[in-house]
């Protein structure tokens, strides 16, 4: 038998990608969810999800997909799973690589397309998703909580500066935890992954809070230092 009559008898089926775009505003994390277009579930709230075309890479279709729903480009983003249930279409066999996308809200709130009346949703109080999405959702938060006790990305939700009580408020959200407040900030600046800066916060206090930002030049000698902020970190997956 050929090669060519061998691929004539697999079934053939369609590959998705679906984006989990994570984002913080200050005060919750959030999930970017859009309305979806087209039956079956048409109207109903879903991840930003689009076919892989023949001429492209996942990567390069989530980048696209991304840009053409939500107007964002240029932001991190990652492939974390896979999801291939038969039944997880009703139309058709598809499978869905799935992506989380990391970005600061207010950096972007003017680029988000409204087209498809995308809207943030705080990660613990987001609507029930078509198919499989509630999944993905799940299992996106427990791959930015393992992929953050060790690595900076959570970083990327922030400004390029900002103060401990933010991101104490940012670590609280994405654990599901509470921190002590003096605990936190000793352990965090014992990361030496901070810079601190000589200007203050001063809306919320006179006092106010300094600025720091993200040690880029020396973080990867000390990103193994964040496990100590993390409660369990064994557990995380």
């Amino acid at each position: 038998m050929t090669k060519e009559k061998r691929y004539q008898k697999i079934t053939k089926f369609t590959v998705a990608v679906d984006c989990i775009v994570f984002g913080f505003d200050g005060t919750r994390l959030k999930i970017l969810l859009i309305k979806r277009g087209l039956e079956p579930e048409k109207g109903k709230w879903s991840l930003m999800g689009g076919f892989v075309n023949e001429d492209e890479s996942a990567d390069i279709a989530a980048n696209r997909i991304l840009k053409t729903l939500t107007g964002l480009e240029g932001i991190y983003l990652e492939q974390f799973h896979t999801f291939s249930s038969p039944e997880r279409d009703p139309v058709q066999r598809t499978v869905s690589i799935a992506y989380f996308a990391l970005i600061d809200i207010n950096k972007y709130k003017e680029s988000i397309n409204t087209d498809f009346e995308a809207e943030w949703f705080p990660i613990k109080e987001f609507p029930h998703l078509i198919f499989d999405h509630n999944e993905m959702v799940l299992l996106a938060q427990k791959k930015l909580q393992y992929k953050a006790a060790s690595h900076t990305i959570l970083f990327e939700l922030l400004p390029d500066k900002f103060t401990l009580p933010l991101l104490q408020s940012l670590f609280e959200d994405v654990f599901n935890t509470s921190f002590d407040k003096g605990n936190f900030s000793r352990k965090m600046l014992s990361t030496k992954l901070l810079i601190k800066q000589k200007e203050k916060d001063k809306s919320n206090s006179k006092k106010g809070a300094y600025y720091y930002k993200l040690d880029k030049k020396h973080y990867e000698d000390n990103l193994h230092k964040i496990l100590k902020l993390i409660p369990n970190p064994n557990n995380l997956l």
